[in-house]
């Protein structure tokens, strides 16, 4: 975007800000969006373009390694390796990929290796495979590091826990941390779902924050670094021109899949509600065109789910009866029966709400067929970041008792989070 129309779209966003905001948000045990404007959205300037063109007092006459993958572009789709390679001002000494790897070409849960990279012939450290931290020995001869990858908005993805091991390290070997941030594909505003149980800490969640956590990636690594204790030198390079509620996706940025099963901003909608099913018996879709938007197993009867989902009249959503052979993962080669998705009005849409809902209809339909994935915590729980959830979906609790045990800890959460806001509130 041209810097001499940014004052323009700048004045239009205000002009739809004051809109949405003359309808007043209210507070309901979740945070809220606005109505949706029908105005267009200016894309940001992101963190990796305000260092590049701003900010190279961070990495002028440093040697810098580069945590990255395929999502780590300009919005004229350049990679920040290459851009970073080409630079007289710094020298770029190495390559940390998370999950998926640097080229994003690892499928979910693969181990990543260590190589070099194709392009640059410099060496790239995996932080997916025997190590989720950088060791002394990757970090002997790097001056800063810069972290700049496309995050989902989600806690249960490993992207915040790779950033959070990054700065572990660093600051272990004295080294600063930049992120160069970039927007919440859900918006920031919602936070919605459970509050993770330190006791269920892992990989795919290690601190205690919900399913939906409405932050970007910098205001997670402050929140991470000032309340969870990591301590590292941190600095977030924020974006220009990005405000909560934005959907820069519809036109503005380019989407680039942060995982193999992430094609989409509306794979990334759902997701906080339908990953849950990763938990279960029931294919979430991996293996199809649309993951986490189509759900289903060989024994689901399709009519029947979606005329008991639609029944539910949940806010922003409706349920299409579909049917789909995955090519890998869950059920893979076998015709599976269930539904699609279809969001209708994304600034309603509840994803967390919506997955419990399609939990506890695939429960009570199939009693005998639906099953958590066995293990000791089971998966399901992790994910969920609770133990209770299984429990309540299994005795039958409502929709409205399952989320009231939400919200003490998720008004508390709240109040944490807007201590670490780097942009703010509409």
């Amino acid at each position: 975007m041209p810097r001499s129309r940014r004052p323009l779209h700048a004045a239009l966003r205000a002009a739809c800000l004051g809109l949405l905001l003359a309808h007043g948000p209210a507070w309901s045990g979740e945070a809220t969006v606005p109505p949706a404007c029908d105005c267009a959205v200016a894309a940001p300037t992101l963190g990796i373009e305000v260092l590049l063109e701003e900010r190279l007092d961070l990495l002028r006459g440093k040697r810098v390694g580069l945590v990255t993958n395929a999502t780590g572009v300009d919005r004229e789709l350049r990679s920040d390796v290459d851009r970073f390679a080409e630079r007289k001002e710094f020298t770029l000494v190495a390559l940390f990929g998370p999950e998926h790897g640097v080229r994003g070409d690892v499928q979910a849960g693969d181990h990543v290796a260590s190589a070099r990279d194709a392009a640059t012939g410099l060496p790239v450290h995996s932080l997916y495979g025997e190590h989720r931290e950088p060791t002394p020995a990757m970090l002997d001869g790097i001056d800063v590091l810069v972290f700049d990858l496309q995050d989902v908005g989600t806690r249960f993805y490993t992207y915040p826990y790779t950033l959070a091991g990054v700065m572990r390290a660093a600051k272990r070997a004295g080294i600063p941390v930049v992120v160069a941030d970039r927007p919440d594909p859900l918006g920031g505003v919602r936070i919605e779902g459970p509050v993770l149980d330190p006791a269920l800490a892992s990989f795919v969640g290690q601190f205690p924050i919900p399913v939906r956590h409405g932050m970007t990636l910098g205001e997670l690594a402050t929140l991470f670094n000032r309340a969870f204790g990591i301590g590292a030198d941190l600095q977030v390079v924020t974006m220009q021109g990005w405000r909560r509620g934005d959907d820069p996706w519809r036109g503005a940025l380019p989407w680039v899949p942060p995982s193999p099963n992430m094609p989409t901003p509306d794979t990334a909608l759902v997701y906080p509600g339908m990953g849950l099913l990763e938990g279960t018996n029931v294919s979430e879709g991996r293996g199809t065109t649309r993951p986490f938007e189509t759900v289903g197993a060989p024994w689901v009867d399709a009519q029947a789910l979606a005329a008991r989902l639609n029944a539910m009249d949940l806010p922003g959503v409706r349920f299409r009866p579909t049917w789909f052979t995955p090519t890998f993962s869950k059920h893979a080669g076998k015709a599976c029966a269930g539904v699609q998705l279809h969001v209708t009005d994304p600034k309603t849409f509840r994803p967390v709400r919506t997955g419990v809902a399609v939990l506890k209809a695939l429960h009570d339909q199939h009693p005998k067929d639906f099953a958590f994935l066995p293990g000791e915590p089971p998966f399901f729980d992790r994910l969920a970041g609770v133990g209770d959830l299984r429990a309540a979906i299994e005795r039958g609790d409502t929709l409205e008792a399952i989320e009231a045990r939400w919200q003490r800890e998720l008004t508390a959460f709240d109040t944490l989070r807007r201590q670490h806001l780097l942009y703010p509130m509409p």
